[in-house]
């Protein structure tokens, strides 16, 4: 027997019909080199029908790729919809990546159109000779930078955004039947070998813009102000982009400069509700926050790497609001488990309660887990301890990559999606990451998770940052170092940081040295990027 309920294709146009329809009056506010600008959403509305217009004109085929190369702005936002809503397929670039990744991704996807800041023409410029399948380049003023000399030398035809706009029509978007069509793509950050892509449809972005708006989730609501700190170009901005159109909730869009004072004026001043970022973000912003009203901040998201359980703290002492941290990446759309606590652990001590925030909680609504030993695909137990790879599938996980052998990697035979994080599992479901399966150091036979050590060297007072790789060891094979940033000012010594983590974390795990960094280098998505460190210092414990 077959129910009886309608069947309507889940788009992205029901996204914007409703900001369109029921949120005319909502603001959308950018940050930009020359100041502020604001505008509301039925004139953000107007403006994508007319960049679908665009689009047309252009001849921009029917399924063509159209990237971004931009910042978190109004316009941006205009083109996260006009290019799947006419069923074209949205490309946002990450402005972070290697100029021979950069060529690799437009030409793997064969982009037909770049779109990008005019503050970011300066690192495009010199690859545009490289771009095989590029016909358009259109510029968009946000207040900074110079238009480079050439730009077109190599046949591609270059535009003005805003006089483009002006001589376009408003389209009526066409009816999309295929809810799998492809929406918009975005390729891992290619640590390892090539990026690779991972292709959302109109389907899994529907859906996972729902778990965004749930309670137990993100919870983007109506009255949110909400500030995606995390890049547009980063896996859909953590769904807070589409989340904040379906809402009706306002936007509070950073622009260029993600600096500790710009973020925390934009909170302060536009009255934030829920501002989203990765770890670095909030230990540069935190400080700028003391002593200014942000009574209007109820959750402050955070992912992409391990949320320090100090840098938690901090904010819940300092703001009464401890971080939020959420779990994903670009296969997962991204947000796959949120670590809100449960009722009952609510009436936990602070200790207790601060400890569990530390694991990524359980997972989402939509996504089913399960944590395995790798070589057997036998379940661990789930007692908190024993841990084993993370694994996930869900109707926003990807399923493949786009047009890449690499596939089998990445996916086990029955469809699950290798996370490469390692995890333990509580008796409720909750989960704990221990470390990246590349990130693991094992020590005289015994493994040591990197994030654990980084956590509680982090908790010192004297240190701002520190990152813990394996490095080989003339005794244990391979042993833990320390990498580890000062607080200005103070002076810090290997002994101090040795004293302050005894009794913290077995004496075998300790690190077997501890050295002095400016900063710890970071990978395109604002992850400590740990195979740099071991490039530089695979010899340093192996030293007489």
């Amino acid at each position: 027997m077959q129910g009886l309920m309608q069947d309507v294709p889940l788009t992205i146009t029901h996204l914007f019909g409703r900001a369109e329809q029921y949120f005319g009056h909502k603001e959308i506010v950018t940050a930009t080199g020359s100041g502020v600008e604001r505008t509301t959403f039925a004139e953000w509305a107007r403006r994508t029908r007319r960049l679908g217009g665009v689009l047309d004109d252009l001849g921009i085929s029917a399924d063509g790729r159209v990237a971004t190369f931009a910042w978190n702005t109004a316009r941006h936002l205009e083109l996260y919809f006009a290019a799947p809503c006419t069923g074209r397929v949205l490309h946002t670039l990450n402005i972070r990546l290697f100029p021979e990744q950069l060529t690799y991704i437009v030409n793997h996807a064969d982009d037909e159109v770049i779109f990008a800041d005019k503050s970011l023409l300066g690192l495009l410029a010199p690859l545009m000779p490289t771009f095989e399948r590029l016909r358009h380049l259109v510029i968009m003023d946000d207040g900074k930078g110079e238009v480079p000399d050439g730009l077109g030398d190599g046949g591609v035809q270059i535009h003005d955004y805003e006089e483009l706009l002006a001589a376009a029509d408003g389209v009526d978007w066409p009816e999309i039947t295929d809810e799998h069509q492809a929406a918009s793509m975005c390729y891992t950050s290619g640590t390892t070998g090539n990026p690779k892509g991972v292709v959302y449809s109109h389907r899994s972005t529907y859906l996972h813009t729902m778990a965004a708006m749930m309670a137990d989730g993100l919870g983007a609501r109506e009255s949110d102000v909400i500030l995606p700190v995390v890049p547009m170009f980063h896996a859909n901005a953590w769904g807070l982009a589409h989340a904040a159109v379906a809402a009706g909730a306002s936007l509070i869009m950073p622009g260029p400069d993600l600096s500790g004072p710009a973020v925390a004026k934009l909170i302060v001043d536009e009255k934030v509700t829920v501002a989203a970022g990765v770890p670095t973000i909030w230990m540069a912003v935190l400080p700028e926050l003391e002593g200014k009203d942000t009574s209007s901040l109820r959750t402050i998201p955070c992912g992409g790497s391990a949320v320090p359980k100090s840098l938690s703290e901090a904010y819940r002492e300092q703001l009464g609001l401890p971080i939020l941290q959420a779990w994903g990446m670009t296969e997962t759309s991204p947000v796959a488990s949120v670590c809100q606590l449960d009722g009952d652990q609510l009436e936990l001590s602070i200790d207790e309660q601060a400890d569990l925030r530390t694991q990524v909680g359980r997972i989402s609504f939509g996504v089913d887990a399960r944590v395995v030993d790798p070589t057997t695909m036998e379940a661990i137990p789930w007692d908190g301890e024993s841990s084993g790879e993370l694994q996930c599938r869900g109707n926003w996980i990807a399923a493949d990559y786009y047009d890449d052998e690499r596939s089998g990697e990445s996916f086990t035979d029955d469809g699950w999606l290798k996370t490469g994080d390692v995890a333990t599992v509580d008796e409720r479901g909750r989960i704990r990451l221990v470390d990246r399966t590349k990130d693991l150091i094992k020590s005289g036979g015994e493994w040591i998770s990197s994030v654990e050590l980084e956590n509680e060297i982090m908790a010192h007072p004297q240190v701002v940052e520190a990152a813990v790789i394996g490095v080989p060891h003339p005794k244990w094979g391979e042993a833990p170092l320390a990498c580890v940033v000062r607080v200005p000012g103070e002076e810090p010594t290997e002994e101090s940081i040795l004293e302050f983590l005894d009794g913290k974390v077995a004496k075998w795990q300790l690190p077997k040295g501890v050295i002095w960094i400016d900063e710890v280098p970071k990978t395109s998505v604002g992850k400590f990027s740990k195979k740099t460190l071991r490039e530089s210092h695979q010899n340093t414990l192996m030293q007489p």
